[in-house]
């Protein structure tokens, strides 16, 4: 369980599996266990760097300032700390955005890009979603009331159908030991919103892969294919914005397809 000592913040990260290595970006409310069902699909091939992003998991103090070029700031001396001069990286939903600023700020050591149900769309709607959440997370709601009212947003129809699933997925949300705070998940939404739109207007400065879900509701996907027009796309059906927890191994595939194509 390490921890990497920054001027104002406590980064920490989790590191395991064999290869070249792949910088994993959560996205919004998630940490470095978000990315637990892909592991044993990539954990043959890469070496997996997952660190929880300010405002989330072990990462200390959860109001330590933050915004994507922050985060991009953290994952990038993350890289220094480990020795990585160059390296591939996979971002999911905000962590799309967190990876777009970091091939931005240092394109010479990302070897490909790889966005995960992530597009440059500034939805009221989703905004809305998050301040309803906080609403409902500072009320007197059970524990379980605002995971019920996120879960239809990043699970796909077909998730609901399979007996136990959405129980399941509660129970574990639940059980976490390190859970995001009210107050970090509020902190975590203004970073977004008071940051600077992400560069997503130039061109990618390294291979750039988009693997977009198409029962997605938070990145719709017709209005995501639009917007990420000129990058290359891979589709995945039956699976929402959880994409990665839904088709675990599709995403490898895709993944691996790509980034074992271009040389660290």
């Amino acid at each position: 369980m390490p921890d990497l000592a920054l001027p104002n913040v406590s980064l920490h990260y989790e590191v395991s599996g064999t290869g070249p290595p792949l910088l994993m970006l959560a996205g919004m409310l998630s940490d470095n266990a978000s990315w637990e069902p892909l592991l044993p699909f990539l954990s043959a091939d890469f070496t997996l760097i997952r660190p929880d992003n300010r405002t989330t998991g072990r990462t200390t103090p959860a109001d330590a300032p933050a915004s994507p070029e922050i985060w991009a700031q953290d994952a990038l001396a993350l890289l220094d700390h480990l020795g990585h001069s160059k390296v591939h990286v996979l971002g999911h939903s905000l962590g799309g955005n967190i990876g777009w600023v970091l091939t931005k700020m240092a394109p010479a050591r990302v070897a490909s890009y790889t966005m995960l149900a992530s597009a440059p769309l500034n939805l009221r709607r989703n905004v809305e979603l998050f301040r309803t959440l906080i609403a409902i997370r500072r009320s007197d709601a059970p524990p379980d009331a605002w995971l019920r009212v996120f879960f239809p947003w990043i699970f796909a129809p077909h998730t609901y159908e399979m007996p136990g699933a959405i129980d399941a997925a509660l129970a574990q949300a639940l059980a976490y030991p390190h859970p995001q705070s009210v107050a970090a998940m509020a902190h975590q939404l203004e970073a977004v919103l008071s940051a600077a739109p992400a560069p997503f207007q130039t061109e990618p400065d390294v291979p750039t892969l988009a693997i977009l879900a198409e029962d997605d509701l938070l990145i719709p996907f017709k209005a995501a294919k639009d917007a990420l027009r000129g990058i290359e796309q891979r589709v995945i059906s039956g699976s929402g914005h959880a994409v990665h927890w839904e088709a675990p191994e599709k995403v490898a595939q895709h993944l691996r397809d790509f980034a074992l194509q271009h040389d660290l």
